[in-house]
C-alpha cells in the first residue's frame, strides 16, 4: 500500500467521522420550547374581567361580576402546557348593579363575605386542545371554603408590547353547579338555577 493512498484514505475517513459527529447532535436535538419556562404575569385588574350567569325565576339569565381579580398567571406561547394559573377574587368586588343585590350576595345565603372573604383558582394540569390557542385547564376552585376539581375551557388571546411593557391575555369559560360550593340559596324552589356560567378575562404585565 503505498503512502499517497494511506493518507488519501486517512484524510476521507476523519472527514466522513467529522461530518457524522457534526450532524449527529443535529439530529437528537430537542426542540428549544420543550423546556422552555412560562412567563409570569401579574394580573392587571382593572382590565380583568370575572362575570358570572345563571337562570333567574325560570326565565331570563343573569349576568354579574366581581370587579377585583388578584394574582398571577405564567404563559408562553412557546411552551403552552407550561401554564399556571394562581388568581383569586374579593367578593367584596361584587356587583350586579344593584346596591341591594350586592348585600344579599355577600351575606351568609350566598358567598358569606364575612366568614370566607374571596374565591380562587389554582390550576394543576394543561392540555392543549384543537389549535394552539385553545386549551383546558385542570385546577382546584374554591368558593366558602369548599375546594373542587374543575376544568376550564381557556383561549390565549395575545400576547404584546405597544410601548407599555408586555402584556398577555387569557380568557377562561366554564360551567359550576354553585350548590356544590355551598351556595345554594333559590335552587330548591326553582327561583334560581343551580348551574352557574364563568367567564374570567385576564390580563396581565410581565414582571408587575
Amino acid at each position: 500500500m503505498s503512502t499517497r493512498f494511506f493518507v488519501v484514505t486517512t484524510l476521507v475517513a476523519g472527514l466522513f467521522a467529522g461530518l457524522l459527529l457534526g450532524l449527529a447532535p443535529q439530529a437528537v436535538r430537542k426542540h428549544p420550547s420543550v423546556d422552555m419556562p412560562a412567563h409570569t404575569y401579574m394580573v392587571d385588574s382593572v382590565h380583568s374581567t370575572a362575570l358570572f350567569r345563571v337562570h333567574h325565576l325560570g326565565a331570563g339569565r343573569f349576568y354579574g361580576r366581581f370587579n377585583e381579580i388578584k394574582g398571577t398567571f405564567g404563559f408562553s406561547p412557546e411552551n403552552p402546557t407550561a401554564m399556571a394559573i394562581d388568581v383569586s377574587i374579593p367578593i367584596e368586588s361584587v356587583d350586579t348593579n344593584s346596591d341591594g343585590l350586592d348585600r344579599h350576595l355577600k351575606s351568609p345565603d350566598f358567598f358569606n363575605a364575612r366568614e370566607f372573604p374571596q374565591m380562587s383558582f389554582k390550576s394543576r394540569r394543561v392540555k392543549v386542545a384543537s389549535d394552539r390557542n385553545t386549551f383546558v385547564v385542570e385546577g382546584d376552585l374554591t368558593i366558602r371554603g369548599k375546594k373542587k376539581a374543575v376544568e376550564a375551557a381557556i383561549e390565549w388571546t395575545g400576547t404584546a408590547d405597544k410601548g407599555r411593557g408586555e402584556r398577555c391575555g387569557l380568557e377562561a369559560t366554564f360551567t359550576v353547579n354553585r350548590s356544590n360550593f355551598g351556595v345554594s340559596y333559590g335552587v330548591s324552589n326553582g327561583m334560581l338555577g343551580d348551574e352557574v356560567k364563568i367567564i374570567v378575562s385576564l390580563e396581565g404585565n410581565k414582571g408587575g
